[in-house]
């Protein structure tokens, strides 16, 4: 049992999933000579781009572009409908039309009035009254939070209203949970995983957003910004190697694919980027923001957390089998980490494709309802954006596995450092059929060098050497009992 076991301690970090093997100085050098480049551009461009803040403007009172406060339900009662909605137009009787049916359901139902008293600002303390429609979606009870909308232009009485509910605990409890398994899962990889996604959220809200609302070109700064999200986030989960360092190449490159398709189609079919009301009031406010290129923005931006996957878990295949059969040339590691990527591209593009129609899903319900044909479904904006950003980046993914494995190939095949099987070469079997009277530790003056390099050897050669002779002497026995 002893040589296996040998044979694992002199190998078994290859197996391992720890820290990639070193390479050699040249390997290192070559490396740097194409990342550092990058990375000092990066750098150049964050300095050159970064905004000193998001520029004011003035408040229009729509959408998101309103002044909030806190506030919380004390008391609902319980009234007639009737009483509430006297200026509402009468019903019909024509309850076969949704206003048919909301008119008379404003008549006869039941409505709830909802006091709502501000908990924060400088009004803390002041209540109204919100009425609640039978068919609201939001239903309200005692004691929930509430997001109050502040209108200080309007009277009194119309100053405050409720525009949304208070989800703080439950969605800080949920990222809690999902911090928590991270790191009981991934332990010290997990850590450093949230740290890294904390600086990619950093990267997004203190430079890519507000540099393109103070009129920067939306798709450098996804760019620059997108590159040193790449940078932070790989470096830091994966540690400063070759192997990251092979995976920031290829995720480089199918970043500069999906940016090169994104703006060739992007303006080809004629996508304008504002297609809804959120767009709309983006244009509104800052109408020198590019909107088709902060389109293209979020294309290369959104693709960039899936491209990580794909050619972190390609490089590493590549390491993993040249580690495994240092014998295995560029060809046969492509050859054979590709067959690992075809797996990989299939269920990533159709996780893409997905993720996307999910989002989606309420628009398609639409168009169905509508009874629209196929064609006219994917001939509009709406739909055709998500057309565009889905295909995009499940070519760029698509084409990061062939590009990520090429590149891993070669690099690991070029990599000049001596292979580690040399340090078993002093010690060469017996030729004879049993141990012969030179066959000690010290047989004559020819052994001193042998001697001198077992030293050198360390540790785990000089514990070897036992269970050589033993073995030796096993194998001789044997032999001698054949004579005999």
């Amino acid at each position: 049992m002893t040589p296996p076991q040998q044979t694992h301690e002199a190998h078994g970090h290859s197996h391992s999933h720890g820290p990639a093997a070193p390479v050699s100085q040249h390997l290192r050098k070559v490396i740097a000579a194409v990342l550092i480049p990058f990375a000092a551009a990066v750098a150049v461009g964050l300095a050159v781009l970064w905004p000193g803040g998001t520029p004011a403007h003035e408040r229009t009172g729509v959408g998101f572009d309103r002044q909030t406060e806190q506030g919380q339900v004390v008391r609902i009662e319980r009234v007639d409908c009737k009483d509430v909605n006297a200026s509402q137009l009468p019903s019909t009787g024509d309850i076969t039309k949704p206003q048919g049916r909301e008119a008379q359901q404003a008549e006869t139902g039941e409505c709830k009035k909802a006091t709502v008293e501000v908990t924060t600002g400088k009004e803390k303390g002041r209540t109204f009254v919100e009425v609640v429609q039978p068919d609201a979606p939001r239903q309200f009870h005692v004691k929930q939070g509430v997001v109050v909308a502040y209108a200080p232009d309007a009277p009194r009485d119309l100053q405050y209203s409720v525009t949304d509910v208070d989800r703080k605990f439950p969605l800080t409890l949920l990222a809690g949970i999902f911090a928590l398994v991270v790191v009981v899962v991934g332990r010290m990889r997990g850590v450093m995983a949230l740290v890294a996604l904390i600086a990619s959220f950093g990267v997004l809200t203190l430079f890519i957003l507000p540099a393109i609302l103070q009129g920067s070109n939306p798709l450098i700064v996804a760019v620059v910004g997108a590159s040193a999200i790449m940078l932070i986030a790989l470096y830091l989960c994966h540690g400063l190697t070759a192997r990251t360092s092979v995976a920031v190449l290829g995720t480089l490159i199918s970043l500069l694919l999906i940016g090169l398709l994104g703006s060739v189609f992007i303006g080809w079919a004629s996508l304008s980027g504002n297609t809804d009301d959120n767009t709309g009031l983006i244009h509104g406010l800052y109408p020198e923001i590019d909107m088709s290129g902060l389109l293209l923005a979020g294309v290369i931006i959104g693709s960039l957390g899936v491209l990580d996957d794909v050619t972190v878990t390609q490089t590493s295949a590549v390491w993993e089998l040249r580690q495994a059969d240092p014998t295995m040339g560029p060809r046969a590691l492509y050859r054979a980490a590709i067959r690992i990527g075809r797996d990989h591209i299939a269920s990533v593009v159709n996780t893409l494709v997905l993720a996307y129609a999910g989002a989606a899903l309420p628009l398609l319900l639409l168009f169905s309802i509508a009874q629209s044909s196929m064609g006219t479904v994917a001939n509009s904006e709406l739909v055709a954006e998500e057309i565009v950003r889905t295909l995009v980046g499940s070519i760029g993914l698509v084409a990061s596995v062939p590009v990520t494995t090429a590149l891993a190939a070669l690099v690991v095949s070029a990599d000049r450092q001596a292979p580690e099987a040399p340090a078993m070469a002093p010690y060469p079997a017996p030729a004879g059929p049993g141990p012969g009277p030179g066959s000690g530790p010290a047989s004559g003056p020819g052994s001193a060098p042998g001697r001198g390099s077992a030293l050198e050897q360390g540790s785990t050669t000089a514990t070897s050497l036992p269970a050589q002779n033993a073995l030796t002497r096993k194998l001789g026995g044997r032999g001698r009992r054949r004579k005999k």
